[in-house]
C-alpha cells in the first residue's frame, strides 16, 4: 500500500511542477493585461464621471440663476403691488381725514354760532355761565 500512496504523490508533485513551470508566464501576462484593461476602463469611467459632474454643475448653476431671476421678478412685483396698495390706503386715509376735519370744523362753527345766538338772546345768562366756567377752571387749577 505504501507503494501506491507514494506514486500518486510523486505524480502530483510532478504535475504541480510541470504546471508551475509551463504556465507561470501565462497567468502573470493575463493578470497584467487585466490590470491594464481595468486601469484604462477606470480612467475612461473617471473622465466620463468628470464630464457628468461638470454638466451637473452647469445645470445647477443655470437653475440657481433662473431661480434668482424669478425671485427678483417676484419681489419687484410684490413690492410694486404693496406700494400701490399702501398708496391707495394712504390716499383713502387722507380723504377720510379731510372729511372728518371739515365735518369737525363745520360743527365747531355751528356750536360757536349757537353760543353767540344764546348770548345775544340772554346776556345775563351768558355772563353767569362764563363765571361758572371760570370757577370750575380755578378749582381744577388748585388740584394740580
Amino acid at each position: 500500500m505504501e507503494g501506491r500512496n507514494v506514486r500518486p504523490e510523486s505524480r502530483m508533485s510532478g504535475q504541480f511542477k510541470e504546471n508551475s513551470h509551463s504556465g507561470a508566464s501565462g497567468p502573470v501576462d493575463a493578470a497584467g493585461a487585466a490590470a491594464d484593461s481595468a486601469a484604462s476602463t477606470a480612467g475612461s469611467d473617471l473622465e466620463a464621471l468628470r464630464a457628468d459632474l461638470n454638466r451637473l454643475k452647469d445645470t445647477v448653476s443655470r437653475f440657481m440663476t433662473g431661480a434668482a431671476d424669478e425671485a427678483r421678478k417676484s419681489a419687484r412685483e410684490v413690492s410694486s403691488d404693496v406700494a400701490g396698495r399702501v398708496g391707495d390706503v394712504a390716499g383713502d386715509i387722507a380723504q377720510r381725514g379731510t372729511a372728518i376735519a371739515s365735518t369737525a370744523t363745520d360743527q365747531v362753527k355751528t356750536l360757536a354760532s349757537e353760543l353767540e345766538n344764546m348770548a345775544r338772546r340772554n346776556p345775563i345768562g351768558a355772563m353767569a355761565g362764563a363765571v361758572m366756567v371760570g370757577i370750575l377752571i380755578g378749582m381744577l387749577g388748585r388740584r394740580s
